[in-house]
């Protein structure tokens, strides 16, 4: 049984393993996960990615542990506006503490212990002064003096480093060209290099989960709309609200995809991207191509998207009657608000199933992988739902279905209140995916 298990979860990863090799990851941890165990077996993980052909980009932050040396010093701490006011003597302390943190990270970054996932992985860890700093100057008549933001990063030079399959690891210290270094924040030093790269993601570890709901439920993807929305209802954990806003600005300057995990949860990096449901919160930039609930108003184009489709017999004639009785059943997916495919959910949960049907998309978008994201739509809802398969039922797509991993299954496969409608003469195949 332990192995069949591992050889569907390893199946299951196969496709993303393929999808991420050659792809940059920016991921950013603050200094909190480096002060206890739990970098150890993330560094495991990371060396993993890697060796996957992953493009790994790590941002460290540095803040406990430069309170500690505050605190060690009997220096005072000033803040304004959340940004630590950096004066010559905190700048002193703020490179003490980059440069015993950073060495801390590649020592366990390091780590090829016999008998460990890391032994004979020999990753590389490469650094230099690829950030370009400029001082963030006089607030509200404070003057932050080394307190510095981003002006430039020289993504052509981190470029070459990931060429040569080695990570790169950036401390949140930046150089100004006058030859000073300014302190940095680990988020929007992060953000900025994500940006400057094109990276695929953009991953920042937090305390908890991600983002939850109010009775606990874990958001597991949302729109940069729906986060910024989100972030306005003020609900949100601290170290959550604090990161959501890098990774909305970064969706929306490009990034396909920011997400957020937890420092915690040992395999938190793995399970999030190698697995269908993964488990923290991914943010996506607002697409110009969505899939929505349809409504009574969409009925007259879901009728001229399928109607060709019925007169080559590949999909069941439906009368305009029986879609709207049926509406709530459908989703239509959108493109810069044209309606461009359709799909049917009938949920039967007595058989803990629900069939897919009427999925239709417009001939000049065949090729756009709209259909790939009706079905992952359908899917998405029957998990929801607490469902277990798909089942369609088709008769000139069935190839099409198998490469999305449905299984033909004999009729009587089917919940016993859809059998008693199987039409005998257009003799449907029936198919079937566990989810």
């Amino acid at each position: 049984m332990l192995t069949r298990e591992f050889v569907l979860t390893f199946r299951e990863a196969a496709p993303y393993i393929n999808a991420y090799r050659g792809k940059t990851f920016v991921l950013a941890l603050g200094g909190e996960s480096l002060l206890d165990g739990d970098f150890s077996s993330m560094a495991q993980d990371i060396n993993l990615l890697v060796s996957l052909g992953v493009r790994i980009v790590l941002v460290h932050g540095i803040r406990p542990q430069i309170e500690a040396l505050l605190k060690r010093h009997g220096m005072a701490r000033l803040f304004h506006r959340d940004r630590r006011v950096t004066d010559a003597a905190t700048m002193d302390i703020v490179k003490q503490a980059a440069g015993a943190t950073r060495h801390d990270v590649e020592a366990r970054l390091s780590m090829g212990m016999p008998h460990s996932p890391m032994h004979g992985a020999h990753l590389r860890v490469a650094g230099g002064n690829f950030v370009t700093a400029q001082p963030l100057g006089v607030l509200d008549g404070v003057d932050m003096q080394y307190t510095g933001q981003v002006r430039r990063v020289d993504a052509a030079a981190i470029r070459q480093r990931l060429d040569c399959g080695e990570l790169v690891l950036l401390t949140p210290v930046g150089y100004s060209l006058t030859g000073e270094s300014f302190n940095l924040t680990m988020e929007e030093l992060a953000t900025h290099v994500a940006i400057a790269l094109k990276a695929e993601k953009l991953i920042y570890v937090v305390e908890g989960r991600g983002v939850v709901e109010r009775d606990g439920q874990l958001i597991s993807s949302l729109t940069a709309q729906q986060a910024e929305e989100m972030l306005q209802s003020g609900s949100l954990p601290e170290d959550v609200a604090a990161y959501l806003p890098y990774c909305i600005r970064a969706t929306r300057d490009g990034i396909p995809r920011a997400h957020l995990i937890s420092r915690h949860q040992d395999g938190a990096l793995l399970l999030e991207h190698f697995t269908r449901g993964g488990n923290g919160t991914m943010i996506a930039r607002d697409p110009l191509v969505r899939v929505r609930h349809a409504s009574i108003e969409d009925v007259g184009d879901i009728l001229a998207l399928i109607q060709p489709l019925e007169e080559q017999g590949i999909l069941v004639r439906r009368s305009r009657e029986r879609l709207e009785v049926e509406i709530g059943e459908y989703a239509v997916l959108e493109h810069d608000g044209k309606i461009y495919g359709c799909v049917a959910m009938h949920p039967f949960p007595e058989a803990d199933t629900a069939e897919l049907a009427c999925l239709a998309v417009s001939p000049e978008k065949r090729d756009g992988g709209f259909g790939e994201m009706l079905l992952r739509h359908v899917e998405y809802q029957a998990r929801a739902r607490g469902l277990q398969s798909l089942f369609v039922l088709t008769t000139q797509t069935s190839h099409w279905f198998v490469e999305r991993g449905f299984a033909e299954a004999d009729k009587s496969s089917l919940p016993l209140a859809r059998q008693q409608f199987y039409n005998f003469q257009r003799r449907s195949k029936v198919f079937v995916k566990q989810l």
